[in-house]
């Protein structure tokens, strides 16, 4: 599509650089708040310059209210044997997220209300969190659980809860008009691969690529955020505006596996970004589309609530409860690709570029068809089957083209790659056989 062309990057060289952000965003311990989440932030900022809006402790965001900022600086257990446990400098996920400060000596059977594992997946360490009510706890192995001895144990959590700020990074590319595409991820998971960095990464080398065309008819916005009380936030500052100006909008996780692609709707399940993601998939190849879950989800929850019903969904490759270890350790480096994410990317600019490209076409010539061999439009030599590929989307364009129908809709009827109805429909239109209404 003529208007979304942007610099070509190969994908070997795209797949190392983002390799090499995921190695530097691995090991941060980030949270809800607080200064990984910050570190992450500032990391992400060096591809996509953001602004940041930040929201004080304490401070009423519709429904909720705004937590303290939590600091993890270390954690574990030592059993009667001395042997550490759960070390949180080993692995972050050992600590339960937002444990309160705690030092003392318990039994095993005093401590063990504060021990969590997995038993379905006895060797992974599960991700648990405690935001809104004052907790603190450990993660481990089911298999270390059930082999912890008998006896006192020393417990020590080094954590801090004071006044701070949940903060959103916020970068917009101006287009042509006001009309608004949103691309909306989080940052908020310590050490997970696919359900973390998977979305963060893919939205931000997004950004870059269509950062760098030289005209765009929409608008773009991205953020990202703390997972729900970011987008509670978010909503807060931005949603009177997102009423006035959201034409589309995606909720950027679980792109990082090599699924196929998985779309969920929006609430409403027929808005520009349903229609335009459903075409691109169906050119991509194998996918899944299943429809609006206000339990099982992201941020388009908070998106699609009643008062907002924003054209929100998302598109994903194993979403959410689909993979085996989700929420655990073992969602780490080895069960994404890079490769996968590249295609991720590439996914998304393409649904970026049907959308631009979504015009309006009426054909110029009303009556019959159009000839199109004196206008430089139509080959003699037959058999070439990119050559024929593209004259039966020509005709199904010019057939199509009464100005009733959108390019998604001559798409969905035609059964003709979008790309290629996109770049016909601009030569058809430099040969003066169509008009562009809207």
């Amino acid at each position: 599509m003529k208007k979304m062309e942007s610099a070509p990057v190969t994908t070997a060289a795209m797949a190392e650089e983002l390799e090499r952000y995921f190695d530097r965003l691995w090991p941060i311990c980030r949270s809800i708040t607080g200064p990984g989440y910050r570190e992450s932030l500032d990391i992400i900022s060096e591809i996509m310059p953001t602004e940041r809006l930040r929201f004080p402790s304490g401070s009423k965001v519709f429904d909720w209210t705004v937590p303290p900022e939590w600091e993890a600086r270390d954690a574990f257990i030592i059993d009667p044997s001395g042997r550490k446990h759960a070390a949180f400098k080993e692995n972050n996920l050992h600590l339960v997220g937002y444990s309160v400060p705690f030092k003392g000596r318990l039994t095993l059977d005093e401590l063990r209300p504060h021990l969590h594992s997995a038993p379905e997946l006895p060797e992974a360490i599960p991700y648990r969190t405690s935001y809104y009510e004052k907790q603190w706890g450990f993660c481990l192995s089911h298999a270390e659980l059930k082999n912890l001895p008998e006896g006192d144990y020393e417990v020590f959590i080094d954590t801090a809860l004071q006044p701070g700020q949940v903060e959103v990074g916020e970068a917009v590319l101006p287009g042509e008009t006001d009309a608004e595409v949103l691309f909306s991820t989080y940052l908020c998971h310590p050490s997970m691969a696919n359900n973390e960095l998977s979305g963060p990464l893919v939205m931000t080398f997004l950004y870059r690529l269509l950062a760098a065309i030289p005209r765009r008819r929409y608008t773009y916005r991205f953020a990202v955020m703390p997972e729900t009380i970011g987008a509670v936030c978010y909503l807060s500052a931005r949603g009177q505006h997102f009423k006035e100006h959201l034409s589309a909008g995606y909720q950027v996780t679980c792109v990082g596996d090599a699924g196929d692609f998985t779309f969920k709707l929006s609430r409403r399940g027929d808005t520009l970004a349903d229609r335009a993601a459903r075409i691109v998939l169906r050119d991509l190849g194998p996918h899944k589309i299943v429809p609006f879950d206000p339990y099982v989800g992201s941020d388009e929850r908070q998106y699609c609530s009643p008062g907002f019903n924003f054209p929100v969904g998302s598109l994903m490759r194993t979403g959410y409860l689909g993979y085996e270890g989700y929420h655990t350790s073992l969602d780490n480096k080895n069960f994404i690709s890079f490769e996968a994410l590249c295609g991720s990317i590439e996914a998304y600019r393409k649904i970026a570029a049907a959308i631009e490209a979504n015009y309006n076409w009426t054909n110029t010539v009303q009556y019959c068809e159009p000839q199109l061999g004196s206008r430089g439009l139509y080959t003699s030599i037959g058999g070439q089957t990119a050559v024929e590929d593209r004259g039966r989307a020509m005709m199904w364009m010019l057939n199509l083209a009464d100005g009733s129908r959108d390019l998604l809709t001559v798409a969905e009827q035609s059964l003709q790659p979008i790309e290629t109805l996109a770049s016909v429909a601009e030569d058809l239109a430099e040969a003066g056989l169509l008009r562009r209404r809207s």
